[in-house]
């Protein structure tokens, strides 16, 4: 597909029922029945970042800012591990007292605990990327929200859009499996635009992709915008499958937090991972990239099982691999051969 006909099924306000159909065959036949469960822990929600659209943005004082040491991170990973939990994502703010060498020793506590380690704590230099590879961590996610420049300049005045493709560019370099994605329904954002995102995540070759709805937070300038809608939602996920074909792509939080059934629908039509918050509790509330988030109040065995239920309900089954990139040479290895 180019990008008028992509812009064009975008665009077109009529149901997408076949487009959605296509990316869950689509799925099936890449990707499988299996569905990931990587568990995540929010490990500090301080940012010296000042993005137009993020609750976690330096300038907000209303929230309660908080950071895990690395024995509390350390503890929340290996009760995921005993709930069976393979992989676990590590996410904070750019938070600068997590030196290199501080997130590297987490990096390798956690993979030395049996699981597959995700990294997503913004931009670093290529020296930096690779120790923390060295140290362990198997993949990193780091979005580019827009491919629009002036667009990108706009929400994130302190960020450097060269850059950005810069540190995605250096994580490939560097061997990770790299993840990136784009919230849809952004102030300034059009069809054209989720459209040219498209054809970037296919040129970058990306492992794993998240695209999930824009939510407004009141407290940030862009507090009084309208959120972004889970039917043009879902036409990205289901186009962003048929275009990368077996990328990991997950059914994300902020679907089940605009649409109650949302990550349900998203895996019917082309998503094949789901995320769970396994990290402690008393945090959950402060982390607030977005407002009213599900399941800020729930455990991590409730989050767990909760999962599972939604797995079995629909006719799919849990992934007992570590769910690593289906693309070329960086399928998924066995335990042994993880650290090489």
């Amino acid at each position: 597909m180019n990008l008028k006909e992509i812009t064009d099924i975008l665009r077109d306000p009529g149901p997408a029922d076949w487009l959605l159909k296509k990316a869950d065959e689509a799925r099936r036949e890449y990707c499988g029945d299996e569905i990931h469960v990587r568990g995540i822990i929010e490990f500090s929600n301080i940012c010296k970042k000042d993005c137009l659209y993020c609750g976690l943005r330096a300038k907000n004082s209303k929230i309660r800012r908080y950071r895990l040491n690395e024995g509390e991170i350390l503890s929340a990973a290996r009760a995921a591990a005993a709930m069976e939990v393979r992989t676990v994502v590590l996410q904070s703010g750019e938070d600068p007292w997590f030196t290199i060498d501080k997130l590297a020793s987490i990096a390798r506590a956690v993979k030395e605990a049996g699981l597959a380690v995700t990294l997503s704590a913004g931009e670093k230099t290529r020296e930096e990327y690779a120790e923390l590879k060295k140290a362990g961590a198997d993949r990193y996610l780091l979005r580019f929200e827009t491919s629009d420049p002036e667009l990108f300049a706009r929400l994130k005045p302190d960020s450097s859009f060269e850059n950005r493709f810069n540190c995605l560019k250096w994580l490939k370099e560097t061997g990770f499996q790299v993840g990136s994605g784009i919230m849809i329904g952004l102030p300034g954002q059009s069809c054209e635009t989720i459209a040219r995102d498209l054809l970037l995540f296919k040129e970058l070759d990306l492992d794993m992709i998240g695209v999930g709805p824009f939510i407004p937070h009141p407290d940030t300038p862009l507090g009084a915008t309208t959120a972004g809608t889970m039917d043009l939602t879902l036409k990205v996920v289901a186009m962003a499958r048929l275009l990368t074909l077996n990328a990991h792509i997950p059914a994300t939080t902020a679907m089940g937090t605009v649409d109650k059934l949302g990550r349900q629908k998203a895996l019917q039509c082309g998503a094949n991972v789901i995320m769970p918050n396994v990290g402690p509790l008393e945090h959950r509330r402060d982390y607030a990239i977005y407002p009213d988030k599900i399941c800020v109040n729930d455990s991590a065995e409730h989050c767990a099982g909760c999962v599972g239920r939604m797995i079995e309900s629909l006719g799919r089954k849990r992934a007992k691999g570590f769910g690593h990139t289906l693309k070329g040479e960086k399928r998924e290895v066995t335990q042994d051969s993880r650290t090489a």
